[in-house]
Order: C-alpha cells, then structure tokens, then sequence
C-alpha cells in the first residue's frame, strides 16, 4: 500500500537556533561495546602489569594514554590535534577511566620521550592477547603470513629513510614487517625497519621469534607460514625446516635462471582446471647444499601479461599463460599447495584495512619509538576490533585451502558507522547509570546480539 505525499514529505524551511551548553551526551556510543570487551580481557589491568615498572613521569600514565590513542584510532580520528573533538565526551572519558583527556601538547610530548623498553612490553601484551584467543579455538593448524609494508612520511622522523616508494617517490618512510595470523585476520606482531632496506632485512630473526611464540604458547599445533620472493633463499627454507614449520615460498625467476628453461622445455602439464596446471620436480639450484619441492604452476590467461620487456631474459613469455614456481615442504597435493600459497593475498587485506582504517600509515611525531607507540595502538585497535566480532559470533568458515578467517569480518569502518558513531546520553534516572540512544531497530538488534555474544563468552 502506497503512502500519501503527507505522510512522507514536510515544508520544513527554518533553520534552527544553533546553542552549545555543557550536556552529558556522547557521540560515540558504540564505544560501551568496547567497554565490556576492555573489562572481558582486563586490558587496563593487564597495560598497568606490563608498564609498572617502566619508567613514566607526568600526570597520565603510560596505560592511560596507549589506551587514549586505541579509542582515538577506534572512534576514526588520526592526527593527535584532533582528540580536541571528543575531548568532553562522558563515554569515552568513562571507558578511559579519566577525568579528563590529554591535551595534544602533552600526547606530543610524550610521545617524543618514548623508549624501546615501552614498546617491546606492548607488542608482547599484543600478541598474548592473540594468543589466548587461538587457544580457545583449539585450532589445529594456524597459518602465519609475512610482508613488509611502507609507511610514508614528509617529517625527517627518527630512523626513517628514503627507498623504494611506488606511491610516494622520493618520500622518506618506514618498512616494517608484519606477521598476521590468517584465521583471526590480525596482526601478531611488527618489526620496525628504516625505509631502505630489503624485504627480508632482518625476517629470519622476525620469522623465528613469532614462530617459537606461538609453538611455545600452543604445543602440538601445526604452524604453517607464507612468504613472497623477497623472502626466498635457502637459508630461510633451512630456518623453517628447522623450526619444523610447513611453508610455501614464492621463488624469484631472475635469480634462478635454470627455471625458465625448465619451463620451456617441459611438454607435458598436469591438468588441475581449466585454468591452471602444474608439474613438479625435486631441484637444487647450484649453490644450495640441499634438495626442495618445486611446484611449477601455470594460469591460462586471456592476454598478454604486463610488465618490463627486460624481465624476457629471465621469465618465460607466453601469450597463453603466466607462470609461477613455489618452493615448499608440505607433502598434499600441487593444487592443494598452489591454494594455500594464493590465499596468502588476504594479508593484503589486513594490512590495507590497518593502514585505512586504523591509521597504522600516520607519523606523529619525530621521534621512532613514538611513532611505533602510536603504530601498537593502531594494530591493537585493529586486533580489538576483530576479538571483538569473535567473541560476538561463532566460526562462520571450517579451514579451508587458502585458509581463509574463520569468522566472516566487518571492516573497523563498518563497525565505526553502523554501532561507534551513535548519538547518546548519559544520565542517572532512579540513581542507575544509563545510556540512552534514539530508537533504531537494527542499531539495537546489533548491540543486543553483541552483548549477548560477549556475555556467553565470559
């Protein structure tokens, strides 16, 4: 049945008188969801223990203002001036603990006089808190992910540098290495580097350190890893046999030459589709002490693939396929191989929603262990955001091939739109603390369900 025009349109033509008065509304009332999360997990709690005996001058501690920022990165703000926006909020002072928030002055401030020892206590408090949630899921196998990702700034910040920028040429940056977990899609944990150098600067220490983490905290489990060519040398491959790791490594035609004739003299493919086939051998390159799995891999293709015409002289060309080789230890089968190693894309995924979505991208400062205090916030706003939707919500997903999360995610930019950036008020009516927001059914369906989810999982 159609409405009348009455019931859906109205002559409104005044413009309302504009006042602001001192009230106890809050802008941001999804942060209660967060609330109930900080207390589940005890972060204050656990950010005290892990800071207490750091040392820390000035009247906000360093718990109070890692977790000013988390809620900063979390309400959608980036640049530390703009925490004069909220700074009057009744909700979000209430989930601080505070009676009032930092001015910028003193967030900058404390930010440059940051140190090391500060930041290897929070990227510890980060992945325990992963941690505990893949030992509640029992998982059988957990699969790690390494990439490094540019960070890009004009400032001349401490231990930046300029290198290899495809969006920002000439800009001078970081490069730090991320490990993210595929089930969970969040970040474990980061190894801050200078713009310059190489991919793998610094990876085998990074990549041993995250795996006896995980296998210390989950005996038994089956760690799996993904790398890209940056990573491949024999010494890598060795690291992960040694650490009893399953892996696949995408390996570089210009610094193996013999590939591409192996390639071109091979006649006979092995079907998987109508779109890729493979073939494999057991090869050593020359200067390698020990023998590997090699997957060779084609994808039919429409086109001609794009790319330097230099790059002839090492990759074979074909206007029918694409090739790809991978190195791995894992004893399934090739198509099963050639799936786990292309769902390694999803880290893509991850690091782009941090850096969007989270402002894991912003230099606040010129100081390198306040930037990388403000990039633990960031991650830890990203990683919050994802336990958050787990303990709302049963696996949606079994573990698949390309081991794809186990939970069907909503972006932090979702989850900002659709519950954080509810209007409220925060008041007192027969002596109980309530929020109230204007009526919306689907608003509270969706708070109802997370809050049910999270009280069955305390």
């Amino acid at each position: 049945m159609r409405s009348s025009k009455a019931r859906i349109f109205s002559r409104v033509h005044t413009v309302p008188t504009i006042r602001f008065t001192d009230q106890t509304l809050t802008s941001a009332s999804g942060l209660v969801l967060f609330q109930v999360l900080f207390n589940r997990l005890d972060l204050r709690g656990r950010l005290r223990r892990c800071c207490r005996r750091l040392r820390d001058i000035g009247d906000f501690k360093l718990p109070e203002l890692f977790l000013t920022l988390v809620i900063h990165v979390i309400l959608g703000y980036r640049e530390l001036d703009e925490i004069r926006f909220y700074h009057d909020d009744p909700l979000v002072l209430r989930v601080l603990g505070l009676r009032r928030l930092p001015f910028t002055a003193t967030l900058s401030r404390r930010l440059r006089t940051m140190d090391m020892e500060t930041i290897d206590h929070l990227q510890e408090l980060n992945r325990t808190v992963i941690l505990e949630r893949l030992a509640a899921e029992q998982l059988h196998r957990v699969t790690l992910d390494f990439d490094g990702s540019v960070v890009s700034t004009r400032r001349h910040a401490e231990g930046t540098a300029v290198g290899f920028n495809r969006k920002r040429k000439g800009e001078r940056s970081y490069y730090p290495l991320l490990c993210t977990v595929a089930q969970t899609g969040q970040i474990f944990d980061a190894l801050p580097r200078p713009g310059n150098v190489h991919d793998s600067h610094g990876s085998q220490g990074f990549i041993s350190d995250s795996v006896l983490a995980l296998d210390h905290a989950m005996p038994g489990r089956v760690i799996e890893s993904r790398l890209d060519s940056a990573f491949f040398s024999e010494a890598t491959v060795l690291l992960l046999e040694e650490l009893e790791t399953e892996y696949t490594i995408s390996v570089p035609f210009e610094r193996l030459a013999a590939l591409k004739g192996m390639i071109e003299n091979r006649r006979h493919w092995r079907r998987i589709d109508d779109t890729w086939s493979y073939f494999e051998a057991v090869w050593k390159p020359k200067k390698w002490l020990h023998a590997a799995r090699f997957v060779f891999v084609r994808q039919k293709s429409a086109q001609r693939p794009s790319g330097p015409l230099q790059l002839d002289l090492f990759e074979p060309r074909s206007t029918e396929y694409s090739y790809k080789v991978i190195v791995t230890n894992k004893t399934c089968s090739a198509m099963s191989v050639m799936l786990f190693h292309h769902g390694r894309g999803s880290q893509e995924g991850i690091i782009g929603e941090a850096k969007k979505a989270a402002q894991m991208d912003y230099v606040p400062t010129r100081s390198r262990a306040g930037n990388l205090f403000y990039m633990l916030a960031s991650i830890m706003a990203h990683n919050l955001t994802r336990e958050l939707q787990m303990q709302a919500a049963p696996r949606r997903r079994r573990t698949n091939p390309r081991r794809a999360a186990l939970w069907l995610f909503e972006k932090l930019a979702t989850v900002r739109n659709k519950l954080i950036r509810r209007a409220g008020r925060v008041h007192y009516p027969d002596g109980r603390l309530t929020l109230t927001m204007s009526e919306n059914k689907a608003v509270q369906a969706e708070f109802e369900r997370i809050l049910n989810g999270l009280d069955e999982a305390a």
